[in-house]
C-alpha cells in the first residue's frame, strides 16, 4: 500500500506509468546512482504544514536533514529560518536564507570556530550548557549574543530517535535549569527563551501533541527563574514520515487541532513568546527518490538476487544497516515494471559486505540488468550519514527537479 501510494505521487506506477519516462531520462542524462528531489513536493508539504499550524507559529528547517544548496534555496523561500549544527551548515543556510530569516545554531560540542561563525552571522545560539554560554560571552566581546537554553526534559517522545529523558548529551537537565538560568543572567547574553526537543520521526499525532503540551508546561515553570521574559519557545518537531512496512502517515488534521489548543494555552502562560517548530525529514523526506540500476541478476541456491550499482555507501539508513533492521526496508519499486510478473527477490548493493542489502524476500516486478530501481522516501538523511568513502565507489548525482 505504501509503495503504491508513493509510486502514484511520483507517477511511476499505474497503467500508464507517466513518470517512468522522466526518471529514465534523468538516469540516462546524469547516470546512476542518482538522488532526485521534486521541488513541487517541497512546496506541497510546506503548504500542508502552514494550513495546519496555528497562525504565527514559525517553521525552522533543520539543515542536517538535507543540506544540498539547491534544496536550501527552494526552502529558503518557504520557511521562516534554518537550524544549523556547524559553521559549514551555517554558511550554506546564510546563502539560502530570505531576508529576515531566523538562523539558529544548535548541537552539543560546539567548537570555538562554530561560535565565532554564529556571532559573525548574528545567529541565535542554542546553548547546550552554561559553560558554552561563558565561552560564547568571551568570544562576543562588546556584542550581546541572542541565546536560547536547551533543556533536557524528564519526558521523551516515543519516536525513532529519542533525544530527551534520562541521561543525555543534549542540553541542561531540567532539574539543573535554574542554576543555568541564573548563570546566564550574570553573563552579557540576550536570553530569548528555551529549546526543548524530545525526539524525531514520530508518526503518532497524539504523542507529538502530548510532548509539546508537556514542553509548554515545563517552559512556563522555568520562565519564573529566567533572567528575562520568554520571547521564543522552540518546541522541537518530531513529525515523521512513513518509511517502513506497516507505517501510516502522520494525522496532520488531528495534530493541527492539538496545536491550536497549545497556541491558545501559550498565549496565556507565555504571552510574549513566539512558538517555533523545527522540522527536517518531514519537509524533505517524501520529496526525494533514489534511482539505481540493476547491474546483475543472479540466482543462488534458489534465491533471486538483484545487484544494484548503489547501496549503503549512499543511503545507509534506507538499507537498514544503520539500525540493524535488515528485515525492514524503505519502499522500493522497479521503474516501468507495471504489468510484469511479480517475484520474490533480495535486492543488494555492489559492496563487498553482506550488510549492503536493500531488502530481502521482497515482491517486485521482474527486473533484468539495466532496469531502474527506485527507493522512495529518500529526500532526507542520505549521503551525509552514509559511509561514502567505503570501497571508494563514485558518489551519486543529486538533482532538484
Amino acid at each position: 500500500m505504501l509503495t503504491q501510494s508513493l509510486c502514484a505521487r511520483w507517477q511511476v506506477a499505474g497503467p500508464a506509468e507517466a513518470g517512468s519516462r522522466e526518471l529514465t531520462a534523468l538516469a540516462e542524462a546524469h547516470g546512476t546512482p542518482l538522488f532526485a528531489t521534486r521541488a513541487a513536493m517541497l512546496d506541497e508539504r510546506l503548504a500542508q504544514l502552514r494550513a495546519m499550524l496555528p497562525a504565527g507559529m514559525r517553521v525552522l528547517y533543520s539543515v542536517k536533514a538535507n543540506a544540498r544548496p539547491e534544496v536550501l534555496a527552494r526552502l529558503g523561500l518557504l520557511v521562516d529560518g534554518f537550524d544549523v549544527a556547524s559553521s559549514a551548515e551555517l554558511e550554506l543556510a546564510r546563502a539560502a536564507a530570505a531576508p529576515g530569516s531566523v538562523l539558529a545554531m544548535t548541537g552539543p560540542g560546539k567548537r570555538d570556530d562554530d561560535l565565532a561563525a554564529a556571532l559573525a552571522a548574528d545567529a541565535v545560539v542554542v546553548l547546550e550548557s552554561l559553560d558554552e554560554g561563558a565561552r560564547l560571552a568571551r568570544a562576543a566581546g562588546e556584542r550581546r549574543p541572542r541565546v536560547l537554553l536547551r533543556i533536557n526534559p524528564p519526558f521523551e517522545l516515543a519516536a525513532e530517535s529519542r533525544m530527551s529523558g534520562g541521561p543525555r548529551k543534549f542540553g541542561v537537565d531540567s532539574e539543573q535549569a535554574g542554576a543555568a538560568l541564573a548563570g546566564i543572567g550574570e553573563l552579557p547574553l540576550d536570553f530569548l527563551g528555551f529549546h526543548i526537543y524530545p525526539g524525531s520521526n514520530c508518526l503518532n499525532a497524539q504523542a507529538i501533541a502530548n510532548g509539546m503540551h508537556a514542553t509548554l508546561s515545563l517552559a512556563a515553570e522555568l520562565a519564573a527563574q529566567a533572567p528575562a521574559p520568554v520571547r521564543v519557545l522552540n518546541l522541537g518537531g518530531g513529525f515523521g514520515i512513513p518509511c517502513l512496512p506497516g507505517e501510516a502517515s502522520l494525522a496532520l488534521d488531528r495534530l493541527g487541532e492539538s496545536l491550536g489548543r497549545l497556541a491558545s494555552e501559550a498565549s496565556r502562560r507565555l504571552p510574549e513568546a513566539t512558538l517555533c517548530v523545527e522540522l527536517g525529514r518531514f519537509l524533505v523526506g517524501e520529496a526525494g527518490v533514489y534511482l539505481s540500476r540493476v547491474v546483475e541478476r543472479k540466482v543462488s541456491r534458489g534465491r533471486v538476487y538483484l545487484i544494484l550499482d548503489g547501496g549503503l555507501n549512499h543511503h545507509w539508513q534506507a538499507t537498514g544497516a544503520l539500525e540493524g533492521r535488515r528485515h525492514l526496508h524503505y519502499p522500493i519499486w522497479v521503474v516501468g515494471g507495471a504489468g510484469r510478473p511479480m517475484e520474490s527477490v533480495t535486492v543488494c548493493g555492489p559492496l563487498c559486505a553482506p550488510h549492503d542489502t536493500w531488502a530481502e524476500h521482497l515482491n517486485l516486478p521482474r527486473a533484468e540488468p539495466g532496469d531502474l530501481v527506485a527507493v522512495f522516501q529518500s529526500g532526507a538523511y542520505t549521503t551525509a550519514i552514509s559511509p561514502g568513502d567505503f570501497m571508494l565507489r563514485p558518489p551519486p548525482a543529486q538533482l532538484l527537479v
